[in-house]
């Protein structure tokens, strides 16, 4: 059994906490460590794990590091758990820049390391539930909206929120982005709270991505579109409906429902599936399949370089986003 660590215990790495102690049969918690010893105390008391005086001290005594720090945190954390020879799940984003990324890809791979990046969304129930269908998606629209939370300012909205559907669609798509173009509004915080992007891809594929941390609803949802067939995606409701202009001469499947649609090759067949979707706990699943990847010495499902292609794509957005703020900036009348 793996001996894991936990470093930070805020809102989410509380979570984390819970579900290591939920994956009792894959993991050993050896315990955490948070830089306030309020919290410490509080955590420790409350689910009878031990209390680390420093990172350096729960680093040594585990196999495998969890870190659940702020943004800004996990470029040291995660080099100093790789030089210790550890392996490591790291929330998203991988780091803050690009340039720390690459130099973690570097150190594990040189030190034959694991790092698994917690873009949760890859484990959601929705997502999921589509695996065994074949996705070719030609247009992609997303929109990740949320009510203003102070607790994740100390990044953009890009790094915050969008970057979930900029790991989705990377995966989805498997091309490379080739045209960025990005608008964004700093509304209550110092850096962005709501952004557009249009992606363009070598294969033709073409990405439409909001995200707003100051709406006034909750939204996650993913559109897909590709020849024959659109998919539809709520990834807060976990649900997933199949749209498909079946083949002529197919038979309709059992499941589902079926309508007639007029074309001018003659009537066709559309059929509309709602795949099963089975519920999940996906921050329990995304940490089990970071000890199986371990154990099997195959890349985690989410790998450290997943992350970086997550995290370069985000900073060429918000490079392109404050070209253009620069220049509404520099508009006659807007000094």
């Amino acid at each position: 059994m793996l001996k894991i660590g936990l470093l930070g215990v805020g809102h989410l790495g509380k979570i984390h906490l819970k579900c290591i102690l939920l994956a009792a049969d894959t993991y050993e918690l050896v315990g955490f460590y948070d830089s306030n010893p309020g919290v410490r105390a509080k955590i420790a008391d409350e689910f009878g794990v031990r209390a680390f005086e420093s990172a350096a001290e729960l680093i040594a005594a585990v196999d495998v590091v969890d870190v659940v720090t702020p943004t800004p945190l996990h470029y040291q954390l995660v080099k100093q758990a790789l030089e210790a020879g550890k392996h490591v799940f790291v929330e998203k984003p991988l780091t803050e820049t690009v340039q720390q990324g690459r130099e973690l890809i570097d150190l594990a791979r040189e030190r034959g390391l694991q790092v698994q990046v917690g873009h949760v969304e890859r484990f959601n129930p929705a997502l999921l539930a589509l695996e065994d269908m074949p996705l070719h998606p030609m247009f992609i629209e997303a929109h990740r909206l949320a009510l203003f939370n102070p607790r994740g300012t100390d990044v953009s909205v890009v790094l915050d929120l969008m970057i979930h559907d900029l790991d989705i669609v990377l995966n989805l798509v498997g091309s490379e982005v080739t045209e960025v173009h990005a608008g964004g509004v700093a509304i209550v915080s110092k850096t962005p709270d709501i952004a557009n992007a249009r992606l363009e891809f070598a294969n033709g594929c073409v990405a439409n991505i909001t995200a707003s941390r100051v709406s006034l609803k909750q939204m996650r949802k993913l559109r897909l579109f590709q020849p024959n067939a659109y998919i539809s995606l709520d990834l807060l409701e976990k649900e997933a409906q199949v749209i498909r202009l079946l083949p002529e001469g197919q038979a309709v499947p059992s499941q589902g429902q079926h309508f007639p649609l007029e074309t001018p090759e003659g009537t066709r067949t559309l059929h509309l599936d709602m795949p099963a979707v089975e519920p999940v706990n996906a921050i329990r699943m995304e940490l089990e399949t970071f000890a199986e990847s371990i154990r099997a010495g195959l890349p985690p499902r989410v790998s450290i370089e997943d992350g970086y292609r997550a995290l370069e794509l985000a900073e060429r957005i918000t490079a392109d986003m404050e070209k253009r703020l620069t220049r509404v900036k520099d508009w006659p009348g807007n000094a």
